[in-house]
């Protein structure tokens, strides 16, 4: 099988036998999901052993920590969403995060493993940014 990407990354096109399938990739379809506050999405996409070990805090959160975030009141946000790489087994994203309590919005690193198709595990690194922080190109 080869996987190409197309169209930013957010989808993938399967040649197998002559055959094209195109389907939305992991990330892409979290990003989705995450953004839409999706908890039901969410839930398939991350796999029931799910382990999330964000830059910050020293801990380590499971699937139930992460959907209870998701679509909550004062959940991070996070614009400019890139995946970076991604194959069947280990995903690369990186993202503007904006968070709700007041702290510095982060530009957050996230590498991903993937088992049977869902995000097994999660780690996140980031770089706390300047209240006036403007993209290259924004005014």
């Amino acid at each position: 099988m080869i996987v190409v990407n197309e169209s930013r990354n957010s989808f993938q096109s399967y040649y197998m036998f002559g055959l094209i399938a195109t389907s939305m990739s992991i990330i892409a379809a979290y990003n989705e999901a995450w953004e839409n506050g999706d908890v039901e999405a969410l839930s398939e996409i991350i796999h029931d052993d799910f382990v999330f070990n964000p830059h910050v805090g020293g801990i380590t959160m499971g699937k139930s920590d992460l959907l209870g975030f998701a679509g909550s009141e004062g959940g991070p946000k996070s614009e400019n969403d890139r995946i970076l790489f991604e194959n069947e087994e280990v995903g690369v994203a990186h993202a503007i995060v904006h968070f709700s309590n007041g702290s510095a919005s982060e530009a957050v690193m996230s590498f991903m493993k993937f088992k049977d198709g869902k995000i097994i595990s999660m780690e996140t690194g980031a770089t706390p940014l300047s209240d006036d922080y403007k993209l290259v190109g924004q005014e």
